[in-house]
């Protein structure tokens, strides 16, 4: 595979040490250098941990506020009533609505990143588990995102809360920032996810618990981040 990529992604390769893993301030600032494409690209971290996501003990899920966001415009909508969905819409909500936004979703309109909704709603977004739950938009107490205090969870998301859950591989997948973030600010992104899923640790986990550590860009190459300097800062 590697020989098909293009001669911009193959020179950023050519600035990543083989064999070496950086330090998470060093990798913040070579993830600006390999960036490749010619728009503001994502950059994106991934964590492995010592968990088997399969057992329901050992998944890992949550969400935290980044310190200086996503870089990314996140569309929400709010499951709510009355005075919550007024609350809701004061608090930026993109779409605010009951039964009709859920007839809305179930004709197939998912133009949004994040549901919020209250809990006496839930029983009516039950009712789309087999549409959103796939897509991880399902709202879920655990991330916050089920909730009376709707107005706070919309403000928190529209400025940066970002949910995580580990994958089948037991792979964490989140946004840290843009390629034009400074790289201070893209190290203190990574700081807090890594810190939130240290504390998300489970029980059942054994062993060792972050397995390894990459940092990237939407298409740029992975640049190995050392475990150690990962976890020393995220207790």
């Amino acid at each position: 595979m590697a020989g098909r990529r293009g001669k911009r992604y193959q020179e950023a390769l050519k600035k990543i040490e083989p064999g070496r893993t950086y330090e998470v301030a060093e990798a913040c600032a070579l993830v600006k250098e390999t960036a490749v494409a010619r728009f503001d690209e994502t950059v994106e971290l991934a964590v492995r941990l010592g968990v088997d996501p399969r057992h329901a003990d050992q998944m890992v899920r949550g969400a935290v506020a980044l310190p200086h966001g996503t870089g990314k415009a996140v569309r929400v909508v709010a499951f709510a009533k009355g005075e919550r969905a007024r609350e809701a819409e004061a608090a930026g909500a993109d779409v605010v609505g009951d039964e009709e936004l859920v007839a809305r979703i179930q004709g197939g309109w998912l133009d949004f990143d994040v549901a919020v909704a209250t809990p006496d709603m839930m029983g009516a977004v039950g009712r789309l588990g087999k549409i959103l739950g796939p897509r991880g938009l399902m709202p879920n107490p655990k991330s916050g995102t089920v909730t009376m205090e709707i107005g706070t969870a919309v403000r928190e998301i529209k400025a940066g809360k970002i949910e995580f859950r580990t994958e089948k591989a037991g792979i964490v997948h989140v946004p840290v920032g843009r390629v034009s973030f400074p790289a201070e600010h893209l190290a203190e992104n990574v700081y807090a996810v890594l810190d939130a899923l240290v504390r998300a640790k489970p029980a059942a986990a054994k062993g060792t618990y972050v397995r390894s550590v990459t940092l990237s860009t939407t298409m740029g190459p992975g640049i190995p981040v050392s475990t150690r300097s990962a976890v020393e800062r995220a207790v």
